[in-house]
């Protein structure tokens, strides 16, 4: 018989998987290919992070973990996949533009907004914003991807102006797929961390909602909590700002650390009740 945690499992993967494979069908990804990329998957977890104290991890362990084939086991583990992370690489950096050019007072004005900055030239331009927050990323390859998701544009002077505080990938699909990657995968490995983990040392991980929403104020709510969410995480990288560490101490110890907000919206369907209970 199965057992209830199993059966948790099993439905929690089917909720979460269905989305992926809308998006999977929709991006003319079969099955196979899928299935590939899940068994390479279980192979690196079952490698990285499932050996025995003090032991090397075998073939024969990993394949006694995931139920696969010896033979299949190395085949995945030796098989070499490209992560995409030059475009996860890209949307981290261009937030971190947007966050410098939001809290770096050399491109505030004196009233604490960004400044409308010239591409280059003497001062705080455009490029010297990027060259201290994007890495080896180009000064006009950034321009183009925050120009793209309608970040930036440039005013009757020529010179650029921060029209957007989210960087929210435009008509590149690559892009966005990307933040699926990513801002996903945050999200259930803080739920794994939060199943596991005793009370005091949990992730922060909660929701709002509402089953009863009159259809009138769903755009008005949705207005609302982009507006709120906007306010809340401005006002954290603020925060997040002033706490970073000099990037030429590399050996002082660091945290990579996230806070995501999203919204869902979907019509109750006739299979959910909503009478008060008895």
């Amino acid at each position: 018989m199965e057992s209830s945690i199993q059966k948790a499992l099993t439905q929690a993967f089917i909720h979460l998987f269905r989305p992926l494979a809308r998006t999977l069908i929709r991006n003319g990804v079969p099955f196979s290919a899928m299935a590939e990329w899940a068994k390479k998957v279980y192979v690196d977890v079952a490698f990285e992070e499932f050996r025995e104290p003090g032991r090397k991890q075998s073939i024969s362990r990993v394949s006694a973990l995931t139920g696969l084939f010896r033979r299949e086991v190395k085949r995945l583990h030796e098989l070499d996949v490209d992560t995409g992370l030059n475009g996860s690489d890209r949307y981290n950096r261009a937030v971190r533009v947007i966050s410098g050019w939001l809290n770096d007072e050399r491109f505030l004005d004196a009233k604490g907004e960004p400044r409308d900055l010239p591409f280059d030239g003497e001062g705080a331009t455009f490029s010297v914003l990027v060259r201290a927050y994007s890495g080896d990323i180009t000064p006009r390859a950034m321009l183009t991807v925050l120009e793209s998701a309608d970040c930036v544009q440039a005013s009757a002077d020529g010179r650029l102006r921060l029209v957007s505080h989210a960087f929210i990938p435009g008509g590149d699909a690559t892009d966005k797929l990307h933040i699926l990657g990513t801002d996903v995968a945050e999200l259930i490995a803080t739920i794994d961390h939060n199943l596991t983990a005793p009370a005091a040392d949990r992730y922060f991980q909660r929701k709002v909602s509402n089953m009863r929403l009159d259809s009138q104020a769903v755009d008005e709510f949705r207005a609302l909590a982009s507006r709120r969410s906007q306010a809340l995480l401005e006002e954290l990288d603020v925060w997040l700002s002033a706490h970073e560490v000099d990037e030429s101490d590399p050996d002082y110890p660091v945290h990579n650390v996230s806070l995501g907000i999203y919204y869902a919206q979907h019509p109750v369907t006739a299979s959910v009740s909503l009478e008060e209970p008895t």
